[in-house]
Parts: C-alpha cells; structure tokens; sequence
C-alpha cells in the first residue's frame, strides 16, 4: 500500500496522532514515531544530577482514576486477591498495585498491521499495547520494598503478559522499569511499564540470533553455559536456590547486572510461584545493593524473554538486564557500538557483594 492510502486509512480509523513503526532500510530495525508522547507531564525541566520530587497532590499515580486514566485492567491488594475491575470504584481505594493503560502511548490499540511503502522505505500502523504497573506507595521505590511487595509487582508483569500474548498481532512483549530522571522516568512514583509489539526489536533480535548461533555450533544453551561458570566465579554478585545474580563478563554499561534463572527455559511467562517469590529476592537483593553501594542511581531494568509468536526459541534463556545510568554515551560508544567500561566487573561484583 502507498503511503498516501496509509494516511487515508488512518483518518478513516479517526487517528490523529496515532503512532507508526518505520524500519531502518539497511539494518532493519525497527523504530517507533509517537508524537502524541511530547504531551508527557514534564517534571524534570533541568538536566542536572540532583534528586527530584513531586508533590503527593500533583503524582498522577496517586489516585490514577482520578487524573484520567480510566478504569485498572487488574488491580490487586496486599492478600494478593487478584480482581478485575468493571466500573466497580470502590473496589480501587485500598489497592497495592493497578495495571492501567498508558495515557500516553508509545502504541495504541488497533487493526493487525498492514505494511506500508514511501519510496524505498516500510512503515506500519504503530498498532499495539502499551501499559503501566503501578505501586502504591509514592516514596518506596522498588530497592526499599519487601519481597511481598515485589513478588506482586512481578505478578502483575506476568498476568498481563499472559494476557497480552493471546493477541494476534502482538509478535513480543516488553517489560521494563525507568527509575530516576537519567533513566527516563517522567514520573517519580514506582511504576513499570509493559508494551506488547507487533515487531521483534533489534536487541531482541541479536541477543536471539547469537543464542541460537552459539546453539547450533555447540548443541547447548549460551546462557546455560555463562551461568554454569559465572556462579562460581568472581562476578557473582548474589544467587539463591532458583537465581544467579552477577556483573557480566561484557557489561554494556558501568555496574550492570544481570539476572538469570538456572533452570533452562526461554520464556519468563513460564515462572511458577516458587519461581516468582526467588525472583523477587533475586531482584531486590540487585537493587538494594545499587542503591546502598551508589547512593540510589538512575537506572533500566527490562526483560528478555523468547517472542510470543508461537515458534519453537528452545534455544534461548529469559533474563533480566538492570543497566545504572553511570555512563554517558559520546562519539566513540554512539559511532562504533563499542563501549568505554572503567570498572572491572570483577570489581564491581567485590563491591556489591559487601554492600548490606
């Protein structure tokens, strides 16, 4: 379809502002246009490197119904009584956490995409979901949480994921956690956020073709491997019966850490109960260590998991990334890909590992 049809066909849908994906004609990623996004409550105006607050009565987060976000997709108290909310607002007042719809997303609800031409270029309809999960408490931020507290969160990514991966048109789903204004976050209030797309991202990608390169050269699992030698070595930062927690061999950034469960298995829906509650300590012991040993940085955290388009990733190993904000990309990392680390990761898990 021309992309003068594409634009028709928008209108006819009533989109204004809707997003779309366009694809890198020699790479082949993949980007998102979201203009709708500008319109972001800005809290952080200034770049400098102090903390930043928000008034309780200003958080949209606070009392998300209130501030416009309509009704939760699920909202969950701290018996972890899971309820789904039909215009029942008294059921909202005492919950822990609420999964909402992004007010402003990056990706909007919308046919199965159609791909489009301009010139010798591609782009779709920026056809998805985009969500957030939200926790009660304004000023406890996930590394000063309890495990229950996490534990539910964790719930929250898993059941909406479950949900979301039923959808036809959603090809993979991508949780992540912005805390602090150098990791992106608009917002101080805890929250998370889930976006489900109808394209495989580009690190996504890489990470899936290297596994299965290395699989199919050794008949055994990459990741299988880094774990069996890292929980045993220098950069083991933390692991308990169902998790190993350590500083990759090749951080990307300064004082990354990675997340990886020992038992095999390529998609993170999958997690039993058990599962889930190591998970939680996994993830809390990795964030209270960063916030204790760096004075609460800004930081990433996100999942990779295998892709919810029905084929067989046997090959790959789900796992959780939290990258700090302690580097600052320049022309050497932006211009050739190869990154600048001035901590060993040796180091880094020595010093992690003492931080109680």
């Amino acid at each position: 379809m021309k992309i003068s049809d594409f634009k028709k066909k928008q209108l006819r849908n009533g989109f204004r502002n809707v997003s779309e994906l366009r694809q890198d004609l020699v790479s082949g990623d993949w980007m998102i246009v979201a203009t709708g996004r500008a319109k972001r409550p800005q809290i952080f105006r200034d770049r400098g490197r102090e903390k930043f607050e928000q008034k309780i009565s200003d958080c949209p987060f606070e009392d998300p119904q209130s501030s416009g976000h309509g009704e939760p997709l699920l909202i969950y108290y701290k018996d972890n009584k899971r309820i789904r909310v039909k215009g029942a607002k008294k059921l909202v007042r005492d919950w822990s956490v609420q999964v909402i719809n992004n007010k402003f997303p990056a990706l909007g609800p919308g046919s199965c995409s159609e791909t489009y031409k301009e010139g010798p270029y591609k782009l779709m309809d920026g056809a998805g979901f985009h969500e957030v999960i939200v926790s009660r408490d304004h000023y406890r931020h996930l590394a000063l949480m309890d495990i229950d507290e996490i534990e539910q969160i964790i719930k929250a990514y898993q059941d909406r994921y479950l949900s979301l991966k039923e959808h036809k048109c959603v090809n993979y789903i991508f949780i992540f956690h912005n805390h602090g204004k150098e990791a992106g976050a608009t917002v101080p209030h805890p929250h998370s956020q889930l976006i489900a797309l109808p394209v495989l991202p580009a690190d996504v990608k890489r990470s899936l073709n290297g596994a299965r390169a290395y699989y199919e050269k050794h008949r055994r699992c990459v990741h299988c491997k880094m774990i069996n030698w890292e929980k045993e070595e220098r950069r083991c930062i933390f692991q308990n019966e169902h998790f190993v927690v350590f500083s990759p061999f090749v951080p990307r950034v300064n004082f990354e850490i990675r997340i990886y469960p020992r038992k095999h298995e390529p998609q993170f829906e999958n997690l039993n109960e058990i599962e889930r509650r190591y998970l939680a300590e996994a993830l809390k012991q990795a964030l209270y260590k960063l916030y204790k040993g760096l004075k609460d940085p800004a930081y990433n955290f996100f999942i990779h998991t295998a892709p919810c388009d029905g084929k067989d990733y046997g090959y790959y190993h789900w796992h959780l990334e939290i990258l700090p904000k302690t580097n600052i990309w320049a022309g050497i990392e932006l211009g050739t890909g190869v990154e600048v680390i001035t901590v060993k990761p040796e180091e880094v898990a020595k010093f992690l590992r003492n931080q109680k």
